[in-house]
């Protein structure tokens, strides 16, 4: 084409009115009510992630470096890993690839024949009133992928493959590369664009694979982004078309077809998409947030129910405390160092140490000796149990490098299992331990027996006054234990300290003579008054 046909060319290009931009801006309802009455999904599901993946796959390669640009040669991206892709991956393109290829050409046609951006994605909007919003941006994508991907492509390859300069010749890409250097910031800003289409397809794609069994309308976030994806859905086609047409412009009419229009045209629409994109995380954000809530409380309920029935093992019960998913290794063993799987708790008697990270040496090094001296007590395989803390840590504080090293210090001196990482006891465990085993912040011993069952609430003020003769820690067993002993001082303070037999006016020698001059009359009052004393230590 001579220089004026390219001006006749770009006059019409002009005068098309590619962007509209008075009347596209003003009104966002206007611009989409007909997609919107027209927008009538079949019903089919279709899984856009691999196709998505496939798309943006081309899209990050096809990218003009900076170092590029000097030389005037494309730079490969080689820091993107290379993928493979399963046959599993490309069954919807399969089904879609002719929606795809009519689409590109739709495209193209209507760019170089003048038509304005708007009608243009209106009537891509037309071909696809079956697909639901996400499928409809993803197929559009594909479509520019396909224009976008063979021009970088051939650039990338054209001086090593005779058939790729021929192609490029055609497309008249040696003489685009040769004005490179005053093309790179128009195709820094068409690369800016493009990455921002992509983040908005991904964040319509997550609103619709929010699970829709904990979404109702009446949630206000829910029926806001709802009502605003079809605004996202249009200004993320209408850019598509927008790229699409300065490739396709770029490739049919030369370089001299970029004028200051296209530079504002792709400007304003990447601020439009940064307004969109902010919005709708801010909506998905409180979805999700209400979804968290649902699924807590769901999680909560379904704990209390595992611990009202019997089950055949403790399986179940130490997988909805500890960790569900079997992806991971969720344990922590204190001997071999090594991470292991909830099997190795399996129709055990268990002993779950809770716990913050405040729990102190000395605390440590008592737990040490009686978990070894009682496992002493169990040689037998029936009757063995095990240990694990599980570290209570507030999901909402951050994690720092001090709380972690503070973690690791403890795990690494415990003889016994611990759960990984904290991150692994979600807000329902905790819930559940603060109002049905009541912890407060200081450690308490939950004894549960090889079905799962709770044989004690709490065993650590048994463990602190009877050591591994209160074996197998079980309530029984510490009302057995009360019924032995004879009331008297020395219970308080043996094992503990000599001395306070020496104690006068102190708290704990108050509590002490109320012992031993008003006997309780039952094993309840003894344990209260025990753990009264041992509180004022």
């Amino acid at each position: 084409m001579n220089s004026i046909g390219k001006l006749g060319a770009m006059q019409q290009f002009v005068k098309g009115g590619r962007m509209m931009p008075a009347a596209a801006i003003s009104d966002d309802s206007v611009l989409v009510k007909k997609i919107v009455t027209e927008h009538n999904p079949e019903g089919i599901e279709y899984d856009v992630r691999p196709l998505l993946q496939i798309v943006e796959d081309v899209l990050i390669r096809s990218t003009l470096s900076s170092e590029g640009v000097t030389t005037g040669a494309l730079a490969r991206v080689d820091h993107v890993e290379d993928r493979s892709y399963h046959p599993g991956q490309t069954n919807t393109l399969e089904a879609l690839s002719a929606k795809i290829d009519r689409i590109s050409c739709e495209i193209s046609y209507k760019t170089l024949g003048g038509v304005d951006a708007h009608s243009t994605t209106v009537g891509i909007f037309d071909m696809l009133t079956i697909f639901k919003w996400d499928v409809k941006i993803v197929l559009t994508l594909a479509a520019f992928a396909l224009t976008y991907g063979e021009f970088w492509l051939l650039a990338q390859i054209h001086d090593k493959n005779q058939l790729a300069k021929s192609m490029a010749i055609l497309k008249q890409l040696p003489s685009i590369m040769e004005h490179a250097n005053s093309l790179k910031p128009r195709f820094d800003t068409l690369n800016d664009l493009v990455r921002i289409i992509v983040e908005v397809t991904k964040c319509v794609i997550e609103f619709h694979d929010l699970p829709s069994q904990y979404i109702t309308q009446d949630i206000t976030a829910y029926t806001t982004a709802n009502n605003y994806i079809p605004v996202a859905s249009y200004w993320t086609i209408r850019s598509i078309v927008a790229c699409a047409a300065q490739i396709t412009s770029l490739t049919t009419l030369g370089y001299e077809i970029f004028t200051s229009t296209d530079a504002w045209e792709l400007s304003t629409l990447i601020f439009k998409l940064k307004n969109i994109i902010d919005h709708l995380r801010q909506l998905l954000n409180s979805c999700r947030e209400h979804i968290g809530k649902k699924m807590d409380a769901e999680a909560y309920h379904m704990l209390r129910d595992l611990f009202s029935k019997p089950h055949t093992d403790n399986m179940k019960v130490l997988k909805a405390l500890i960790y569900a998913q079997d992806d991971i290794l969720p344990l922590y063993d204190g001997v071999t160092k090594k991470r292991v799987s909830l099997e190795a708790l399996r129709r055990k008697n268990v002993l779950l140490l809770f716990s913050g990270m405040e729990i102190s040496t000395d605390e440590l090094l008592i737990l040490e000796q009686i978990y070894n001296e009682s496992k002493a007590h169990a040689p037998r395989m029936e009757s063995r149990y095990e240990l694990v803390w599980i570290p209570i840590v507030d999901p909402n504080s951050e994690w720092t490098e001090a709380k972690k090293k503070q973690f690791e210090s403890l795990q690494e001196n415990m003889s016994w299992y611990s759960v990984y990482h904290p991150s692994l006891i979600g807000k329902p465990v905790i819930w559940f331990i603060q109002s049905e085993w009541k912890y407060k912040n200081k450690p308490i011993l939950v004894v549960l027996d090889p079905q799962g069952r709770v044989s004690c609430p709490n065993a650590i003020h048994m463990m602190w006054i009877w050591g591994s003769a209160a074996y197998p820690f079980t309530s029984s067993r510490e009302e057995a234990l009360w019924k032995e002993e004879t009331w008297r001082l020395e219970l308080l303070v043996d094992g503990i300290d000599q001395e306070i037999l020496n104690w006068r006016g102190s708290r704990a020698l108050s509590v002490a003579a109320t012992c031993t001059c008003s006997p309780p009359s039952s094993a309840a009052m003894m344990k209260k008054l025990m753990r009264t004393f041992l509180s004022a230590l």
